[in-house]
């Protein structure tokens, strides 16, 4: 008689289909991961640097390559220019920088190399630990050494060799101190490239020995090539020489000794970031 077909069937008036159902708003609210310490830490990079030290402690190897070695350099040197003594203290002052910064370069790039094959590395940066602090740390640690270093080789070249210099010695050991800071971010860098120790220690010939070659110890910058003097005018280990050479001649610190200083610091720092940049977990 009266079949009312639709009129009280309320199909879709009544069923909010999105309106109550949070699909991909607040599904991964609590499920990103956390990130990584961007800022560098004072904590985490002593602790760092406390590890490492304490790893050295146990490598008497290490050390002694680190803090003996360019003091028996610079004594072997003393003595094969025994006859000429003015030639020692011409050279003697710039291998006083650039003795630590080929020990520190090659100790620091197998070091850091070490840690990353052997996984240590890879533990290490699985835990809250940015890179800035592990590179920070190790900076830390092998520029404590280099304190150390520079002191014992300053101290012997000067007051036991006899090496004659104009100005200050804490000026030289301050040159010193930076060559050394400048050959640890050098092996912290280049160790991201190599993938054995072997492959470490061929970075030398390539990093290092152009830099020696072209420094100005061996003759001045200002007669070489104009193409090779231009290339060693962006050579840190050049303003290394020329500022252990103002030490040698004047008395006072002068303006091209704090320009030299601040730009062999300027590179270790940058170059440090360059390690941080470039630092992997795993070598592959």
């Amino acid at each position: 008689m009266t079949t009312p077909t639709n009129a009280t069937a309320p199909t879709n008036a009544t069923t909010p289909t999105n309106a109550t159902t949070p699909t991909n708003a607040t599904a991964h609210a609590g499920t990103t991961a956390p990130a990584r310490p961007s800022a560098i830490n004072y904590s985490r990079t002593t602790a760092t640097a406390t590890r490492v030290l304490r790893q050295l402690r146990h490598d008497p190897r290490t050390i002694a390559l680190m803090i003996l070695i360019p003091c028996l350099m610079l004594v072997l040197l003393r003595y094969v220019f025994d006859g000429s003594a003015r030639t020692f203290d011409s050279i003697g002052a710039s291998l006083l920088g650039i003795f630590p910064l080929i020990t520190m370069f090659l100790v620091t790039s197998i070091a850091t190399l070490r840690e990353r094959t052997s996984g240590t590395l890879e533990r290490l940066l699985a835990m809250p630990l940015g890179k800035g602090d592990l590179i920070a740390g190790y900076a830390l640690a092998f520029g404590a050494v280099a304190v150390v270093q520079s002191a014992l080789a300053t101290g012997l070249a000067v007051w036991f060799l006899g090496l004659d210099v104009t100005g200050s010695p804490w000026l030289l050991l301050l040159v010193a101190l930076l060559d050394a800071l400048l050959g640890t971010a050098l092996g912290l860098f280049v160790s991201a490239f190599a993938a054995s120790e072997f492959q470490a220690v061929q970075f030398m010939p390539a990093v290092i020995f152009p830099q020696l070659l072209l420094c100005g110890l061996f003759t001045a910058r200002s007669t070489m090539h104009p193409v090779l003097e231009a290339l060693s005018d962006v050579l840190p280990m050049s303003y290394a020489v020329d500022g252990m050479n103002e030490v040698l001649k004047h008395t006072d610190m002068t303006t091209n000794f704090v320009r030299d200083a601040f730009i062999v610091a300027g590179c270790a720092l940058l170059v440090l970031a360059l390690g941080a940049a470039t630092l992997r977990r795993r070598t592959a």
